[in-house]
């Protein structure tokens, strides 16, 4: 079976979280996606590239979706989204692609 990199895994969380949460009109329903995409990705990170990194991640992840909110007032929704998103997939990309060669 493929696997999927951590850094989709992350950024799919973000997008999908919103994505279901603004479809479904259930903030919960969004952040139980986001949360569990947020745990696939972190448990990814940590067996990829240790806890620290794993842990820092995760912060950033966590930073993303918070910063996600007063970005969109200068945005828009989605565009904030997706580049919270790209970010973190960036973050992720760059810390975990050493333990992929």
């Amino acid at each position: 079976m493929a696997k999927v990199p951590a850094a989709a895994v992350a950024a799919g969380g973000l997008v999908g979280g919103y994505g279901i949460a603004r479809w479904t009109r259930k903030r919960p329903l969004g952040g139980v996606a986001l949360a569990a995409a947020g745990s696939v990705a972190a448990y990814e990170w940590n067996r990829q590239a240790g806890a620290r990194a794993a842990t820092g991640l995760t912060v950033a992840y966590v930073a993303a979706f918070a910063g996600s909110h007063p970005l969109a007032k200068k945005l828009g929704a989605w565009p904030a989204v997706f580049t919270v998103a790209g970010g973190v997939a960036a973050a992720s990309w760059a810390v975990t692609r050493r333990g992929t060669r």
